[in-house]
């Protein structure tokens, strides 16, 4: 307790001396602690005792990454400036007198320039057909053409197919919200559209779109090599999946709301005879083809096992062989070689893996890694096959990366509202990442489906 001068001439010599002593007695118990924590210091070299731990961070939350020093940037052999432009249009700066003297100027070098690039307010063009009759002046018969549009528009659309295409790409490639597109076309073209337009536009797309869809699901299931994956997606509130059915150069997306087998069979069709590739859920066994499961989880797996236990040597060894035999796979898929010597070595590299995981896969096994050598055990056979055939990747990378742009949507929507909206939904991501897959302007390729109704 602090007293002020005038608070302590108030008091008598009794409490003036107790006041001091109960001073003392602090400072005593203050000297006692700076002695204890100056030997504790002591005992550790020198050095001030580490922090106390922080607390654990959320699971959903990435831990920070510790800054990597940079080195000095390296020059280039020779230096790249940016290209010019050729320009739409000159605006000159020169002075038209002297600042000096108020003598007339002309004439003139240019010393310098610099270039703006600018995007001017496009405004909507209302282009209105019109029909005109004519009378002929001999037979005195009256002739209307036909309202023809040609490839301007299809059915009874307001908008045009061009207009319709950049629609759906500022949806399905620039990932806009209704609202946002609402936005931009009255904003920068003048365009007032209802949230509820928009919406039939993308329904019309998708609807003028199917048959291009049936032509895409075709070459899936024609297709020696097809990758799988599925994630949610909420329709009205009620959870439901996503799924992916792809290739290097086809992507077709699927919505149903089961996450069953039955799906594999309903997308990829009797006939399909190709490697699947997916992950170890249960609902792709359905397809009794060749398999391919996916390493990325596998590996993934036990690294986590590993983390949950960094003091099991024996783990750490099991993991390494693992990885290692994982390596060589790979290396042998790469290699040039003839069938029979990839089957070969398919053959090698599936005993080798059988004898890394057999002796944990018993029941009565109880080391960490017994469930995964378990799920060796049981898909040994469809595990090696990208070695025997180049064209199977050994994950299934492609078919997550394809599913990202679903999930953000999920995320930040919610889903969709009814079945027509997850049919439209689905129908665009089709459509749109095939024609980026394939290395095709997303926005030409619309309008192209648009008018021809083929891929």
């Amino acid at each position: 307790m602090m007293l002020d001068r005038a608070a302590l001439e108030q008091l008598d010599r009794e409490a003036l001396i107790a006041l001091v002593l109960g001073h003392q007695a602090r400072v005593a118990a203050l000297e006692g602690q700076v002695a204890a924590l100056a030997a504790r210091v002591e005992d550790l070299g020198g050095r001030p005792p580490s922090p106390p731990p922080a607390a654990p961070l959320p699971p959903f939350v990435k831990p920070a990454r510790p800054k990597v020093p940079k080195g000095a940037r390296k020059r280039r052999a020779r230096g790249f400036g940016r290209r010019r432009m050729a320009p739409t249009r000159v605006v000159e700066h020169a002075l038209a007198a002297c600042p000096d003297c108020g003598a007339a100027l002309g004439g003139g070098e240019i010393v310098r320039r610099r270039q703006v690039l600018h995007i001017p307010p496009a405004p909507v063009e209302v282009i209105e057909h019109v029909a005109r009759r004519r009378v002929c002046p001999q037979c005195g018969r009256a002739h209307t053409p036909p309202l023809d549009l040609g490839d301007a528009a299809f059915g009874q659309q307001r908008v045009s197919t061009d207009a319709l295409a950049y629609i759906a790409s500022l949806r399905a490639v620039g990932r806009l919200p209704l609202r946002a597109i609402r936005w931009l076309l009255e904003a920068r073209h003048g365009l007032r559209l209802s949230l509820g337009g928009l919406a039939g536009m993308l329904r019309a797309v998708a609807d003028r779109a199917g048959p291009a869809l049936d032509e895409l699901r075709e070459r899936v299931r024609g297709s020696p090599m097809v990758q799988a994956d599925e994630t949610g997606w909420r329709e009205g509130g009620a959870n439901g999946y996503a799924w992916f059915f792809g290739t290097p150069e086809h992507r077709y997306f699927h919505y149903a709301a089961s996450r069953g087998g039955a799906v594999v069979a309903e997308v990829l069709g009797e006939g399909f005879a190709g490697t699947l590739v997916s992950d170890f859920y249960a609902g792709y066994n359905r397809y009794i083809g060749p398999h391919q499961r996916c390493w990325a989880h596998l590996l993934r797996d036990v690294h986590d096992l590993r983390l949950a236990h960094p003091g099991d040597a024996d783990l750490a060894a099991w993991a390494d062989a693992l990885h290692a035999l994982f390596l060589e796979a790979k290396r042998q898929a790469a290699r040039d070689q003839p069938a029979a010597a990839r089957r070969a070595a398919w053959d090698a590299l599936e005993r080798q893996l059988a004898a890394l995981c057999q002796p944990y896969w018993g029941a009565e096994c109880t080391a960490p890694q017994a469930t995964l050598c378990r799920r060796v055990d049981l898909f040994l056979d469809e595990l090696l096959t990208f070695v025997a055939d180049p064209a199977v990747p050994a994950d299934n990378n492609l078919a997550e990366r394809s599913l990202r742009p679903l999930v953000i949507a999920r995320k930040v929507s919610g889903g969709s509202r009814s079945p027509e909206g997850a049919r439209v939904a689905m129908a665009l991501a089709s459509l749109f990442a095939t024609w980026r897959a394939l290395g095709r302007d997303p926005l030409l390729a619309c309008h192209h489906t648009l008018q021809t109704q083929t891929l």
